[in-house]
């Protein structure tokens, strides 16, 4: 393996159950990367291990939109500082944009297939409902 190679291991964290989370899973597999797949509700999050996977993202970029708190309007994203906002995802990780994903070093918020064909070097096509929820998904809560 030269150092050209491209990482084709990532650490995928998910919403175990979830049907979108299923689909990004077999979408990288079927282009030959592997997957070490994590419970991203369970995992113990920090501020200084999750704060990194938003670098250069707006709030609006960072959370899961379909988590009921916010689709309630319990959870105001606009009305938060990003600080605050992070506090609430660490006491509440369904708040969070998934899938979260390590790509070598590099740590990535949401299913970009743009930035994960050019991290991994593969060409995954853009399927129309790849990061939504469909009604068919079987999943208890967003």
């Amino acid at each position: 393996m030269t150092a050209q190679a491209a990482v084709k291991t990532v650490i995928f964290y998910e919403k175990p159950g979830c049907g979108g989370n299923r689909r990004q899973k077999t979408l990288l597999q079927e282009h030959g990367v592997e997957l070490e797949v994590r419970d991203l509700l369970s995992t113990p999050w920090t501020r200084e291990r999750l704060e990194p996977f938003f670098a250069g993202l707006e709030k609006d970029a960072m959370v899961n939109t379909a988590a009921p708190k916010i689709k309630s309007g319990e959870v105001d994203v606009a009305a938060l500082s990003r600080d605050e906002l992070i506090e609430k995802m660490l006491a509440e990780p369904l708040l969070i944009k998934r899938p979260l994903l390590e790509v070598g070093e590099t740590l990535v918020c949401g299913f970009d297939i743009p930035r994960l064909n050019a991290l991994l070097n593969v060409a995954m096509p853009v399927p129309e409902a790849i990061n939504s929820c469909l009604k068919t998904d079987k999943c208890s809560s967003h």
